[in-house]
């Protein structure tokens, strides 16, 4: 491609020597250049060879700077919008600023307003403490613009970022579970709403909830923008089928076999309609000391039957390599919890948010993940995907508070009767150590 400037005479002569058009210094004529960067830099010296008069014709046609900068947004001054919050202060001036005694199988709304509006923060905090009060027991349901279905449903732990109803210190930015005896929970996801916005605890727990505190800010606005997308997230547990010929992690058994379809995936979420993900929390619990993590994640856009977007591994696409085994909390990507077992032997809460760069689909995305290579593990697996739609969408499915249960810990003694019935497979033989393999 050629870049060609005009002369400052008016001409338009790339004629070189002494036959150019006119008297101007020859950096001021026109010359055929071979790279934008050229161009620009014959452009500036230019600039500063005219008389002072073109310099300031030129500086009026030029665009008005604006002020650049992630906080710059801050600084603006904004009409129509006003500041709005649901909480459970007490409202006779007290400090019982709480909802108390909430019972087994109890629903409860802490947001139930009309118009439209944009939910910017929520804060959540429970007791007793998570010891003794299971957040894996206590869903979170949201509503969207007077749909009779909700289009975010999961337990209170796992949508924050605690997995299998544990309390542990958990930092991103769109979510966050910080110190303290019951544990916070906190999100600054934008929620908007045309219509109307409700949300929904309900208490599957077993027991009371002795108190709920909550802060709920919302923007309330005249009229919702028409391109804001209704978010939805979906929490989903499975407990994964090996293959028939064995866990063959590794290619410890033999030869690998291969998966192109992503028909046995782990789905983080199947949706139908437009929008755009925005991540998930990923919980893994492996009964196994060997890599939980070959699998990658393969994400089918808009039908598509091979994965539009095919990863390397599942550490990969956490934004880490080579099978990590330590705490790590990026605002975006990190792992918030590992485990202090053997080789990879338990639970670890993965997660990434696609903040700086969603993945977009315009009729369907089933995003998914293998469980180890080809799908060839058996591992306790539980998420919540986070998206945005272009309307409120029902979620697939909903879970009982029997289907959410983890699989118990493995332990050493079941380590040892594997060992046990190992040594007998073996022959029994009083020296073997466990590294040997079956003739």
């Amino acid at each position: 491609m050629e870049y060609l400037l005009r002369c400052n005479c008016g001409s338009r002569d790339d004629r070189p020597g002494p036959d150019r058009c006119c008297s101007l210094p020859r950096n001021a004529h026109t010359t055929h250049l071979d790279s934008p960067v050229r161009a620009a830099s014959i452009a500036m010296k230019t600039l500063y060879s005219l008389p002072l008069a073109a310099f300031i014709l030129a500086s009026a046609v030029l665009p008005a700077q604006e002020p650049a900068g992630e906080f710059i947004g801050l600084a603006k001054i904004h009409t129509g919008i006003k500041s709005r919050r649901l909480s459970s202060y007490d409202r006779t001036g007290g400090n019982a600023d709480n909802i108390s005694n909430i019972a087994d199988g109890a629903r409860m709304n802490i947001m139930d307003v009309t118009g439209a509006g944009i939910i910017t923060h929520i804060w959540i905090t429970l007791a007793p403490g998570a010891d003794t009060l299971n957040r894996n027991d206590v869903i979170l349901r949201m509503y969207w613009d007077g749909k009779p279905f909700p289009s975010v449903e999961a337990p209170v732990g796992a949508f924050f970022g605690n997995g299998w109803g544990e309390a542990y210190n958990f930092v991103s930015a769109p979510l966050a579970v910080t110190p303290g005896w019951g544990r916070s929970y906190v999100s600054y996801f934008a929620m908007p709403f045309a219509a109307g916005a409700r949300i929904e605890i309900e208490n599957q727990s077993g027991r009371t909830i002795d108190a709920l505190y909550f802060n709920i800010d919302y923007e309330e606005v005249p009229q919702l923008p028409g391109d804001l997308g209704r978010f939805h997230a979906w929490y989903n547990h499975q407990l994964t089928e090996a293959l028939p010929g064995g866990e063959n992690e590794w290619g410890l058994l033999g030869p690998s076999g291969k998966n192109l379809d992503g028909r046995r995936n782990y789905v983080f979420a199947d949706i139908k309609g437009r929008g755009h993900l925005v991540g998930v929390n990923y919980y893994v619990n492996c009964p196994s000391t060997m890599w939980y993590g070959e699998g990658d994640e393969m994400i089918f856009l808009d039908g598509d039957s091979r994965p539009t977007l095919n990863g390397t591994g599942t550490e990969d696409y956490f934004n880490t390599s080579w099978s990590p085994k330590e705490l790590f909390q990026h605002p975006c990507f990190g792992y918030a919890r590992v485990n202090n077992e053997t080789g990879w032997l338990g639970r670890t809460h993965l997660y990434r948010f696609h903040i700086t760069d969603p993945i977009y689909f315009e009729k369907s995305c089933r995003y998914t993940i293998e469980h180890g290579d080809n799908n060839n593990l058996t591992l306790d697996l539980a998420s919540v995907a986070y998206w945005y739609q272009d309307a409120a969408s029902p979620l697939p499915r909903s879970f009982t508070k029997e289907e959410r249960q983890p699989m118990p810990a493995i332990t050493p003694s079941n380590i040892h009767l594997w060992r046990d019935a190992w040594r007998k497979a073996h022959g029994n033989s009083p020296t073997l150590w466990g590294n040997e393999r079956q003739p």
